[in-house]
């Protein structure tokens, strides 16, 4: 697979890096170098999970988890989870959506719904794909009806969360290792609080994490070769 995507990585190079500035070139090739990387991993975790390799270790460690229970956590953890349902982002992206128009940051408003919902797509999508039951290990204190792999907590939150992150890193860059720090310890409770709950494995927060990963940066990497294309054609920016 490492071969294919150095070919990949070549023929973009030949094709499109001369186009765009150096510094863009060598982060779009990391991005996707990292995007790749989530592929595999991803692929990887599937194998095991339906060859049974990873039962013992998920059930260790939610049952270690469960340890730790009370019930201050479960209410925590359960406003935790709040802010990955799928309620709250829509209104988060509506809100921010709205202000991005508001900005004329047609761009950036564009690629946030583009974010949203191909990754809620690409989530529902792999779970019918892969139909993983849910754990069962307790009496669960959440609703949860759908299939297990990956999780949408925590695949959705990060695509949608991290772009949001992304928008306020490039508009407030002076504070962008508070924003970047902020914004993955959020990503990381949301996916925790999905263990603490019981209604995901382990392996299922992970996979979630790496499908989220390559659907943000492929997002992120197309809208910042779209406004270095429009910058280089002397065009206004639709993002800015």
């Amino acid at each position: 697979m490492f071969n294919y995507t150095n070919k990949l990585i070549q023929a973009w190079k030949e094709q499109v890096s001369s186009r765009l500035s150096p510094l863009l070139s060598l982060i779009w090739v990391g991005g996707f170098a990292i995007a790749a990387f989530c592929v595999w991993g991803f692929f990887q975790i599937a194998e095991k999970v339906f060859s049974e390799q990873t039962t013992e270790i998920d059930t260790a460690i939610l049952q270690s988890i469960y340890q730790q229970h009370t019930p201050l956590l479960n209410q925590i953890m359960t406003g935790i989870t709040f802010l990955g349902n799928g309620s709250t982002l829509i209104y988060l992206i509506c809100i921010v959506g709205v202000i991005l128009l508001i900005s004329k940051k047609f761009a950036s408003a564009f690629t946030l719904i583009i974010v949203a919902s191909g990754g809620i797509g690409l989530n529902v999508w792999l779970k019918n794909i892969y139909a993983r039951v849910r754990p069962a290990l307790w009496e669960r204190i959440v609703d949860a009806a759908s299939y297990s792999f990956p999780s949408g907590h925590a695949m959705v939150s990060l695509v949608v969360y991290g772009f949001i992150g992304y928008l306020l890193i490039a508009n407030f860059r002076s504070w962008s290792s508070v924003i970047l720090f902020f914004t993955t310890l959020l990503i990381l409770a949301i996916g925790f609080s999905r263990l603490y709950l019981g209604v995901h494995w382990p392996t299922d927060i992970i996979a979630g994490y790496a499908a989220g990963l390559v659907w943000l940066i492929s997002c992120i990497l197309s809208l910042e070769i779209l406004q270095f294309l429009l910058r280089r054609n002397n065009q206004e920016p639709l993002s800015d």
